[in-house]
């Protein structure tokens, strides 16, 4: 498991996308990216965050930042979730779990007694060099987003 921290390089990436696209971490060199890594399409959270994320990304806009989402879904469960809530960014496939576990979110879990591997909800703010600039580990969906927007503002200033 990996063991990020701040200001560590973030770790590259080159994942096959809903609509037959690909994503890659030199995709966003210049610009800021918000990587969120969920445990499910179509499930409660995930749903709820997703939205989180599609209600909000004008904002993101604004700051010059990207969203795209990870999960292991598969591209055509991510292009299922993407229609069925209109999703206006990209969800990227991690089938084989290598990117998953570079960015160390693929973790034992235990429900009911029972343990399992799966992703742990986690949002990394990757910077214009690819470096992580802020991380959110065992996310809570609920006013997420905007932490992770008002950290931008606050990093905003801090820079202007």
């Amino acid at each position: 498991m990996s063991d990020l921290n701040i200001g560590d390089k973030a770790p590259n990436f080159n994942l096959p996308t809903d609509g037959n696209g690909k994503v890659k971490l030199s995709d966003f060199k210049g610009q800021k990216l918000v990587l969120f890594f969920y445990p499910k399409d179509d499930t409660s959270g995930c749903t709820k965050e997703a939205c989180s994320f599609k209600d909000n990304l004008k904002t993101f806009n604004k700051l010059d930042v990207a969203v795209v989402g990870v999960s292991k879904d598969s591209v055509e469960s991510h292009d299922k979730f993407k229609a069925k809530y209109k999703l206006n960014f990209p969800l990227a496939s991690d089938e084989e779990c290598k990117v998953c576990d570079a960015y160390g979110v693929w973790v034992e879990k235990s429900m009911y007694g029972r343990k399992y591997m799966g992703i742990e909800r986690a949002t990394f703010l990757i910077d214009e060099k690819g470096k992580i600039e802020q991380l959110w580990r065992k996310v809570k969906v609920p006013g997420h987003v905007e932490d992770i927007l008002k950290t931008l503002e606050e990093n905003n200033k801090k820079a202007a």
